[in-house]
């Protein structure tokens, strides 16, 4: 891969400080290939876009699969403090683990929103707010309070709508149910492409429609934008994009309500495609889509090139691994899917050559700073991850050995620790219940599928 030239040096403040005095969960050690199926949760990401659009449809919804995760619930306390009747249709509709639930829309008021540490919450809510009769009161985790905002925030302002603050907490008072007026905001979404995401998902609403200019240098995670794009097609609205200019424009108009059949949520199926892949062994996931807008299908290719052989027949997705799990690295582009980066940087830490991950400066504002995370976590193991300015540099070295693996509240930097215990005996993941952020039941998942294989 070349002599590295580009290293980055992180100060104090890019290594985000590890929680004391969290539990620590022995991660499964894999004595053997690991073979089994294992039936995935609705996706996050079309979840909580859904239930926005449901939210502010003219008619009432259905949404059958829906995950049950904090940050699910999260959004469903939220848009029910907003005003919006949300009624779970399960046999026991009291049940944490109901998944099929009724959105009746209502005219927003003032309401306290909790987004947790979820940022389709902190990202979503503010533009929708601007439709409430009231002020919108929005707080999180403190570690929340560190993630940017000031882009989203900036641009309501600039479209009319009263914003007090520019990270959480911060309060919107809105334009009443007409909506502000909206129009042309140009903004700079290069940290996250859920800026682009919630404006969208909020244009239909305003009086003029939205549209929305990314002026920045990169845009990172553009499928999940082209996931915002069908489903506000799908709700009946009119977008058009224009490539070269990165410009979105939403039509005013009426959402429909619609039934919604909530996919698997394949970022969440890619740590246990990932146990296949490192022990040598099979792994299925059912009902895996044929086509999808999810960034998590990538890593059907991802294996492949790592050395996997993979199968879709029936819906079922199969990966396994090559014998005794001898991976080959990558060098990935990793900007359209950096949700990935924590599973793909546990598996390069397993392979037999090097892998640069590039194009994910973004993850740095992410639940925490990614990038420098995931090498000081894979270094203190006795890995050897080289932080870039835009990316990792993981090389192969047999020096791997146990020790705790920090969370830093971060579901996806958890699951990365698990995987890498399957290979590294002694592996102690602490805070290992911050995947039920998007995955709850992880753990139980994933012994489950270790003493199978």
């Amino acid at each position: 891969m070349g002599q590295v030239n580009d290293v980055f040096e992180p100060s104090i403040k890019n290594i985000p400080a590890p929680a004391a005095a969290l539990t620590r969960w022995p991660a499964p050690f894999a004595t053997g290939p690991i073979t089994g199926h294992v039936n995935i949760p609705g996706s996050k990401s079309t979840t909580n876009r859904a239930l926005i659009l449901a939210a502010i449809a003219e008619t009432p919804s259905t949404i059958l699969g829906t995950l049950r995760s904090r940050d699910t619930d999260l959004m469903i306390a939220a848009l029910r403090a907003l005003g919006t009747q949300i009624t779970a249709l399960d046999e026991d509709p009291e049940s944490p683990e109901a998944t099929s639930f009724s959105i009746v829309p209502h005219s927003f008021s003032s309401a306290n929103v909790d987004c947790g540490l979820a940022g389709t919450i902190m990202r979503f809510i503010p533009p929708i707010a601007a439709l409430a009769t009231g002020v919108v009161r929005v707080d999180g985790d403190p570690q929340a309070r560190q993630r940017p905002m000031a882009t989203i925030l900036d641009a309501l302002r600039f479209l009319g709508v009263e914003i007090a603050g520019n990270t959480l907490p911060f309060t919107v008072t809105g334009c009443g149910r007409q909506g502000p007026r909206g129009g042309v905001v140009e903004i700079d979404a290069s940290s996250s492409s859920q800026f682009i995401s919630g404006l969208l998902l909020a244009g239909a609403r305003y009086q003029e429609g939205l549209t929305v200019r990314h002026i920045g240098k990169q845009l990172p995670s553009l499928p999940h934008i082209e996931m915002t794009i069908e489903m506000i097609r799908q709700a009946g609205g009119q977008v058009k994009y224009s490539p070269g200019i990165h410009e979105w424009q939403v039509l005013p108009g009426k959402l429909q309500g619609r039934e919604w059949i909530i996919e698997p949520d394949l970022s969440n199926a890619t740590p246990f495609l990932a146990a296949a892949a490192v022990t040598g062994g099979t792994v299925s996931i059912p009902n895996w889509p044929a086509t999808t807008t999810q960034p998590g299908a990538a890593i059907v290719d991802i294996l492949q090139n790592m050395g996997c052989a993979v199968s879709l027949a029936a819906g079922t997705l199969t990966v396994t691994g090559p014998a005794a799990g001898e991976l080959t690295g990558v060098e990935l582009d990793m900007g359209n899917i950096g949700e990935l980066t924590p599973t793909v940087a546990a598996l390069a830490t397993l392979a037999s050559t090097p892998s640069r991950l590039s194009g994910i400066a973004h993850l740095r504002g992410h639940e925490t700073d990614r990038l420098a995370a995931l090498s000081a976590e894979i270094n203190a193991i006795g890995g050897n991850c080289t932080e870039l300015p835009e990316g990792l540099l993981i090389q192969p070295t047999a020096a791997l050995h146990g020790g705790i693996w920090h969370s830093y509240a971060d579901h996806r930097m958890a699951t990365a620790g698990a995987i890498i215990g399957l290979k590294v005996n002694g592996i102690q993941i602490e805070d290992v219940e911050t995947t039920a952020k998007t995955l709850p039941g992880f753990v139980n998942m994933w012994q489950e599928l270790v003493a199978r294989g």
